[in-house]
Parts: structure tokens; C-alpha cells; sequence
């Protein structure tokens, strides 16, 4: 027995416990189960139920075991009369109000009460008076309420508190009368508010959209894989004949813990939307008309074909970063194959000075260092949005102490203290970044490196460092620091510059560096080698094909389009749209039909969609995840790597004779070898960046969270919550008041050739000479670039709401 460890005995069983522990810790460790339900391993110890009483010796009465502090020499009975009629006491009080409504309750055939009542409760009633109803809350459109079977645990309450950071849903009242709901009507907006279906040990709070779909015992569990940031949460497919009912968590405390985002648990619902792709399609004289595979099939080896002699232009490949390891290996040896190097996934990204310096793969400190970690700069980084399970590691170390810096374009809401808040308009954030960096050389009296005093001498501000001066000292005392760069930095005009910055703040603070990198799959898109400058493996190539910015600058190219909507998911979709209208041919692998490819594609072979497909992502802490499909695709739909396959076989290219899933798999593995990430190469380059000379606002756009992908696009439950963004045009009060514009005036804006009408809102967060607008909605889009400037004229006639 070590000196962290004490010796108890429970049901006659001698057991070590960790000092200090609980002892229904030590009694889970031991495989001794003690009735619970309101104790929870990743929540604090409430003990309200006080189903977990027991017997400890020389107590005067039954103790809870969830909190009582395990001490040496304890003797403690589970199973004794005394501990077995205060459990069953306590279920006889629970049941008093507990309605029987359990035919009709979705709960039924995995809810604790139901179990525990069939252990611990009587098959009588004593009780004769009129149960307690408590009237049912809307509290959006993810989550259902039926109080009346509440029996006041206060997980949900504790949930908010502790993990999500939002105390949305509190308890008033006391005794019987105490009802859990929000303190003023509204809707729970958190964006892990579905865990709290899974803490509910009733069936107070279920899954709405789920709701009387189906019976538990109906259902099939298949393990899968998040495909919507690069987190990979483990998660569990709850399936129904050919149909994905709900999404649940599998427990991984290296990754998502017990926990899951509400973008995971209901994005499987744009499964079945109006617009998935059932069979292929060809556009024969303007008019499209489905065909089968081989007709398909047949179209596309021609024109491939064509593309490779140089018959129709070059070859140009985009692919989503949230397709499998199996689909980009295969994609890039294809084009590759054909003789083309043009192949990227970096949709978004507009700057790619630096790329050749840019590490193996995009990653992330492992989420327990992140847990830990003394101190943490967020540079152009909203992780509660683009990695919600990401941010609560984030989160835990700021309850800890850690001292969070913010350097970013706009005032985010943090769901944890700041110590430190600093914003600049997107042209001058590099500006304020290398401003932080001199002003932390300066606070611990450290030189900056040599390879980096060029960039930034030429960018730091006297009158931001003055500025900075607090949180720099601040970060000068702390150790065990992170660097993080999030999606305003990827999609900036800036990035290059940004990513160097970073890099030198990590130098000089001795912090470690991550990337929030968009997509499912961006760190398996770069070991795969679907960028132009580097092969599967990571390996350099000899002649670097053309990033995804200069592809739309050419003409009358033959175009791949893999998993994406290229109105929708680019850095730039007029600019996009506009090299699709000059295109030789556009052949499209897409789940969904849109306005665009049925106006610009030639060719669309319907895909398989997360769920249906099958494969392996690796997360940003380069950890492999295999997972299998847990249904069938839509329609004709195929797995995309069997259609790449297919098309090798046909060109007769070498490397396509696999014929499972997993030889491909295989295949990567091999190629890529370990996973270990290498640091970022530095170049000793002069860089300039300042005040653009154009004339008007400059543009900041960002995706909303339930809008990244064509599935959570798709998926109904979640663009009802307002984290889907909507079509109107932000300004900072300042700049609006400049303008004459007023809250809700209608306003036309102007980018480039892209003319809308927009709705204005004012907004605080926001920079003087910065507008707003969200990506990835078919309104906004069509003015969402990044680095872009606008002009906005009110709508004559028009008054503010």
C-alpha cells in the first residue's frame, strides 16, 4: 500500500482506495455495485438522490456513498438489512410523484429508475394521494421535457455549471414542489446541450427530434466516428432497419470523454433530406437525366482520359477535408496518376505563402496537456464553436488558473474567464500578434529568434505592445503554455505571416503549438497527400500542381469536386462559380444535389454519407480512428473510395486492386508510417502587412457552427438553433452611426461583382471598419471573402424595424 492509498473493507472484501476518494469510487473500481442517481463520475457530488446509502461501521445511521471520504479501516455493508431498507426506502419516496407513464416514454428500456425500481421497489403502493404534475417546458428544438417524471437528481443543473459552461437550466422551489427549467423562458442554446438527454437517469429530458421513433430494444449500436471537426469524438449509431434513429457518446477519456456536441448527436438527421443524391446523373443537351453506374462511369474514364493527354485543359481536384484517409489516398494517387499534381483540400485557406514550411500534418497538443496547461493564447480562435469538446479540456484548465489570451477579430462569448481580451480589424491582426510577441521578449527578458526578428520588427506596434503589457506579464509568470490558431487565421489573407507569428510567440513563451484546422479530416488529408506540394506520406513532390486559389484561376480545366458545395464551402464562391461556368467539364462526387452543380457540373455521382460510409480519419493529435458504416447508403449512393477504385481499374492505373476497405486503410498506414508530428520549418523572410489602400469595409467572414459541412447543413433539428447563423450584415455601433444606418435597415452590399440585400444588425464585438457576414449560407456567401472590402447603401424606402 503506498502513502496515497488507504485500506477499507466493503462486504467483506479488503480494497486499496486513493486517499481522499469517495467510496463509490472504490466500490465501482472493484466491480461492487451500489444503486446511484444522481452521483456521476464526471460531475460533482451533489448527493440528493440518497439512493446510495449503505452501512458503514459505528455510523449512527445509513451513509451516502457518493459522499463519504474513504477512510483506513473502514468497514462498509452494501448488501446489509440496514443499507438494503434505506435503498429501498428511498425508492418507495421516488416513485410517490414518479407518473406511470412508462409504455409511452421514450426512456423506457434503458432508464435507471425503471431498472433500479424493479430491484429496490415495491410492487404496492402505499400511497393513495394525488401525484404532482409539473408543466412541461419548451426549451428548443433539441430537447424534450417531461417534468412531471423529474426526480430532481440535478445532473442537468450540474452539467451546465461545471462542463458547458452556460447555467441554462437551474432548480426553483423546494421539497415536491422543486421543478428544474430555465429561470426565464427561453431555449437552451449551448452547443453540448444534448448531453444532458444522457445524464437524465429518467425520461425528463429526451431527444425531440427522436421522440416515439423508436423503442430501445429496436435498435442496433455501431460504433463510428465524428466527421464534423477534427476532434474524431467517438461516438455510438443507434440503428433501426436502414435508418440511423440517434447518436449517442462512446465513452474515449483520450478524446471526448463521456461527453458529445449536439453538431455530432444531430447532423445524422440531413440523412434523409429531400436533396440527397439517389443515382447518378448526366447533363445531356442542358437537361439532366438519371443514368446507371456504367453510363456513369463510362462518362467520366472518357473525360479523365481527355484531361490526361491535355485534350480539355489540366486536371483540377478539390476535396472536402472531412473525407475519409481511404478517399484522398485513393483521389490523389488517381489524379496523380493522370499526370496532375492539382489537387488540394484546403478550401477555405486564400493564402498559401509558407506552405512548403507548413508542418506534417495540422495538430494539437494532447488534450490532457491542454487540460494542464498554465497558460493559453487563442489567436483567431473561437474553440467553442470549431471544437466544442476541445474547449472544455480548454475550460478545465482555465478553472484551474490558467490565464487565457484572447488575440482575435472580434470579442467571442468564452464560456470561462479571460485574463486577457484584445481585438484588431483582419488586416491589422498580425499587427497585434507580433505586438504580444515583443512585448512577452520584453516581460521575461528573453531575445526573440533570430528567424523571426525580421517579421516581427516589421509588424509590431509601440502603441499595442503598450497595450498588451499586462497580459504579457501575466503569460511571463505562467510555464506549460499552449498556442493556439483557430479559423479566422486559415481562412485570413494574412495566414502565412499569422502562422509565422504564432510560431514565434510559442518560441518565446516555450508554449506548445496547435492548429484548429477545419474539417473532419484535415490532418488525414495531409498525410494523405491530397495538397499540390506534397505526396501521400507528407513526402515533398518535384513539381508542385496548383493550390485551390490559383485552380480558380484558370480556364477551361477539367474539375473533380469531392464531398463539398462549391457555393458554399469555398474561400470565395463568385470566384469559384466563375472558373466552373469556364470549365471543360465538372464532374462532381457529392450526397446532396444543390443549385450549383446543377447548374455547373456535367457529371454527379451520388456518395455515401457519414454513417453510411466506411474508413478512417486521423484527429489533430495524429490519433488513426477506424470506423465501419452503420447503414446502408441512400439509393444508389456508393462509398467514395469503391467509385475512386472503380475509376483506377478502368484507366488502367496501378495501385487500384484493393478490394476491401481496410487494404486501403492498410495502405495509408504503411505510407504514412508513425504519426508523430515534426516541427514547422522556419525561413528567414521579410514580411509586410498593413492598411489595404481600397476604399470601404473590410469583410469578415466566418462559418457558423451548424453550417460546416453539407450534412449539419442538411440536418433540420440544428438549423433551428441559432448557431446556423443567419443573412444579415454586422457592424460595429460606431461604423453603423458613421454610415446613417439604423438596426434592421435593409442595405445593399457590394463585393467585387457580388451585389445582395442584407438585413443590418449592430454589434459591440465588432471593430470600427469591419462588417460581419456568416459563410456557408447561400445568401451571405456570395460576399463572405475574407480580406474582400464591401460598400453598403441603405435600401431607399426602407425603415428600421
Amino acid at each position: 500500500m503506498s502513502e496515497d492509498t488507504v485500506k477499507i473493507e466493503v462486504d467483506g472484501q479488503e480494497l486499496e482506495a486513493r486517499k481522499g476518494s469517495m467510496l463509490i469510487e472504490a466500490t465501482d473500481a472493484a466491480g461492487i455495485y451500489v444503486p446511484r442517481f444522481c452521483y456521476h463520475k464526471n460531475l460533482s457530488v451533489a448527493a440528493n438522490c440518497r439512493m446510495c446509502l449503505v452501512e458503514v461501521e459505528r455510523a449512527p445511521k445509513p451513509m451516502p456513498a457518493c459522499a463519504t471520504p474513504v477512510m483506513d479501516g473502514m468497514k462498509v455493508f452494501t448488501r446489509s438489512e440496514k443499507a438494503v431498507a434505506a435503498q429501498h426506502a428511498t425508492m418507495e419516496f421516488l416513485l410517490i410523484n414518479h407518473p406511470l407513464d412508462c409504455p409511452i416514454c421514450d426512456q423506457g428500456g434503458e432508464c435507471e429508475l425503471q431498472d433500479l425500481a424493479m430491484g429496490y421497489g415495491s410492487d404496492v403502493s402505499r400511497f393513495s394521494e394525488s401525484k404532482r404534475v409539473v408543466r412541461d417546458k419548451d426549451i428548443g428544438p433539441l430537447v424534450q421535457t417531461d417534468m412531471t417524471r423529474c426526480i430532481h437528481c440535478t445532473r442537468c443543473v450540474r452539467f451546465g455549471e461545471e462542463i458547458a459552461g452556460l447555467r441554462e437550466l437551474g432548480a426553483t422551489g423546494r421539497g415536491e414542489h422543486m421543478e428544474i427549467g430555465t429561470y426565464v423562458q427561453k431555449a437552451m442554446t449551448s452547443e453540448l446541450s444534448g448531453n444532458v438527454i444522457d445524464l437524465c437517469p429518467v425520461g425528463a429530458l429526451t431527444n425531440k427530434p427522436y421522440r416515439y421513433s423508436a423503442r430501445a430494444w429496436e435498435l442496433k449500436q455501431v460504433p463510428g466516428v465524428s466527421s464534423h471537426d477534427g476532434l474524431g469524438s467517438n461516438l455510438n449509431f443507434h440503428v433501426k432497419g436502414q435508418a440511423i434513429k440517434r447518436v449517442v457518446p462512446r465513452e474515449n477519456d483520450a478524446v471526448n470523454e463521456s461527453w458529445l456536441s449536439d453538431r455530432d448527436r444531430y447532423s445524422h438527421f440531413g440523412l434523409s433530406h429531400s436533396e440527397r443524391l439517389l443515382v447518378p446523373k448526366l447533363k445531356r443537351d442542358g437537361r439532366w437525366a438519371d443514368v446507371d453506374w456504367e453510363t456513369a462511369l463510362d462518362f467520366v474514364v472518357e473525360h479523365l482520359t481527355q484531361a490526361s493527354q491535355g485534350q480539355v485543359g489540366q486536371l483540377a481536384t478539390l476535396m472536402s477535408p472531412s473525407s475519409t484517409n481511404e478517399e484522398l489516398l485513393l483521389a490523389q494517387a488517381l489524379v496523380r496518376e493522370l499526370g496532375s499534381d492539382n489537387i488540394d483540400h484546403r478550401l477555405r485557406q486564400s493564402d498559401f505563402s509558407g506552405q512548403d514550411d507548413d508542418a506534417r500534418f495540422p495538430s494539437v497538443p494532447e488534450l490532457d496537456q491542454i487540460e494542464e496547461a498554465g497558460a493559453a493564447v487563442l489567436i483567431g480562435a473561437n474553440p467553442r464553436h470549431e471544437q466544442p469538446l476541445l474547449n472544455l479540456r480548454l475550460r478545465k484548465a482555465a478553472l484551474r488558473g490558467a490565464a487565457v489570451v484572447s488575440l482575435d477579430v472580434v470579442d467571442r462569448d468564452f464560456n470561462y474567464a479571460i485574463a486577457g481580451r484584445y481585438r484588431a480589424k483582419p488586416s491589422r491582426l498580425p499587427n497585434l500578434v507580433a505586438s504580444l510577441v515583443v512585448a512577452l521578449g520584453k516581460a521575461k527578458s528573453v531575445d526573440i529568434p533570430e528567424h523571426y526578428l525580421k517579421i516581427v520588427e516589421g509588424l509590431a506596434d509601440p502603441a499595442l505592445q503598450e497595450t498588451l503589457t499586462s497580459s504579457a506579464a501575466l503569460l511571463a509568470g505562467t510555464s506549460n503554455a499552449v498556442v493556439l490558431t483557430g479559423a479566422v487565421v486559415e481562412a485570413s489573407p494574412c495566414r502565412g505571416v499569422l502562422m509565422m507569428l504564432a510560431d514565434a510567440l510559442a518560441a518565446v513563451l516555450s508554449a506548445r503549438r496547435g492548429d484548429l484546422a477545419s474539417g473532419g479530416n484535415a490532418a488525414g488529408a495531409w498525410l494523405a497527400g491530397a495538397v499540390p506540394h506534397r505526396g501521400a506520406g507528407g513526402e515533398p513532390v518535384a513539381a508542385p500542381g496548383m493550390s485551390s486559389k490559383e485552380m480558380v484561376k484558370t480556364s477551361g480545366s477539367t474539375w473533380m469536386l469531392f464531398g463539398f458545395d462549391p457555393s458554399l464551402d469555398t474561400a470565395s464562391a463568385s470566384e469559384m462559380l466563375a472558373a466552373l461556368q469556364k470549365a471543360g467539364k465538372v464532374i462532381a462526387f457529392s450526397a446532396y444535389s444543390s443549385e450549383a452543380l446543377v447548374e455547373y457540373a456535367d457529371c454527379v455521382l451520388p456518395i455515401a454519407a457519414p454513417g453510411e460510409n466506411e474508413g478512417s480519419f486521423v484527429n489533430l493529435n495524429g490519433r488513426l480512428q477506424r470506423f465501419v458504416s452503420a447503414i446502408a447508403p441512400a439509393g444508389q449512393a456508393r462509398a467514395g473510395w469503391k467509385i475512386l477504385r472503380v475509376l483506377g481499374n478502368r484507366l488502367n492505373l496501378p495501385g487500384f486492386d484493393m478490394t476491401a476497405c481496410s487494404e486501403v486503410t492498410d495502405r495509408f498506414v504503411s505510407l504514412v508510417g508513425d504519426f508523430e508530428n515534426i516541427e514547422r520549418r522556419l525561413t528567414d523572410r521579410a514580411w509586410t502587412v498593413g492598411e489595404s489602400d481600397e476604399t470601404g469595409l473590410e469583410v469578415f467572414a466566418e462559418v457558423p457552427m451548424y453550417a460546416v459541412d453539407q450534412l449539419v447543413r442538411h440536418a433540420e433539428p440544428l438549423q433551428a438553433m441559432p448557431q446556423s447563423g443567419d443573412d444579415t450584415i454586422r457592424l460595429a455601433p460606431v461604423t453603423a452611426a458613421k454610415l446613417g444606418l439604423a438596426p434592421a435597415d435593409r442595405v445593399t452590399v457590394t463585393c467585387g461583382t457580388e451585389t445582395v440585400e442584407l438585413r443590418l444588425a449592430v454589434d459591440s464585438a465588432l471593430e470600427d471598419g469591419v462588417c460581419a457576414v456568416a459563410g456557408a449560407r447561400a445568401l451571405t456567401a456570395r460576399v463572405a471573402v475574407n480580406g474582400a472590402r464591401v460598400k453598403l447603401q441603405r435600401v431607399v424606402g426602407d425603415a428600421a424595424a
